[in-house]
């Protein structure tokens, strides 16, 4: 799932605190099912929508949803235009530099190449990938010829045009698109990542701790697991 690309040093910290305000705005971007989307009425929806609305439940907060692109997502959380991330946002070193996270609210689970050809011979391959993301970082290193795009839909949809030979995401992710019977999986698995987790910003500790209490609530009393059953199946990783 996604790269940071901007330093922390090129941006301005907000200086108010979430819980200092009224209502917590959970940023997401509202094209990456199942995790999160946009749906027929134009509402955020997915699994960090509904999970997102159970934390705030649990954690007594009011909270508001609000989207924004990927590539600017980190950025504009540092820039106070809302208070957490809920994106399909993987924990890594890099990030936890620049913003906090909470534990994770999904296990590491695997990447995974898809192409229409089974035989594709991803050495020296064109691979697509979300700009920015895990995938893309690690397809620039693996020997292959990287195609970034702006979502996931535009990615696959460059392998369905021949615009490229393959293309690597979370295998969540990709799952719906395998349904569709045109793209097969084809390579290794890969393993990036620490799982999925709540982005916020540093100083926020009191919010951090709130969003850990409540999603460690969910993890005892099984309903996360429920809720990953839900959007990703019974083979999914599980807490």
């Amino acid at each position: 799932m996604k790269k940071l690309l901007m330093a922390a040093s090129a941006m301005t910290l907000c200086a108010t605190a979430a819980l200092a305000q009224d209502v917590v705005r959970m940023g997401t971007e509202g094209a990456y099912p199942p995790y999160n989307y946009i749906d027929d009425n134009g509402q955020v929806a997915g699994y960090e929508r509904e999970l997102g609305d159970e934390l705030c439940a649990r954690a007594e907060l009011t909270c508001e949803w609000v989207t924004n692109d990927w590539d600017s997502i980190i950025p504009n959380l540092l820039s106070g235009n809302y208070d957490t991330i809920m994106a399909g946002m993987n924990i890594t070193k890099e990030r936890a530099e620049t913003i906090a996270f909470t534990e994770n609210y999904t296990p590491p689970a695997a990447s995974k190449y898809m192409a229409l050809d089974e035989g594709v011979d991803l050495k020296g391959a064109i691979v697509a990938a979300q700009v920015n993301t895990l995938q893309s970082e690690y397809v620039a290193g693996a020997g292959e010829t990287l195609a970034e795009y702006a979502t996931l839909d535009d990615a696959v949809a460059a392998v369905r045009n021949g615009e490229a030979d393959a293309v690597f995401a979370d295998y969540d992710a990709l799952k719906p698109f395998a349904e569709e019977g045109d793209l097969k999986w084809v390579g290794d698995d890969v393993q990036l990542g620490d799982g999925v987790g709540m982005g916020l910003r540093q100083s926020d500790t009191e919010l951090k701790d709130k969003f850990n209490k409540a999603i460690e609530s969910m993890k005892a009393d099984g309903t996360l697991n429920d809720l990953i059953t839900k959007y990703f199946g019974e083979d999914a990783q599980h807490y």
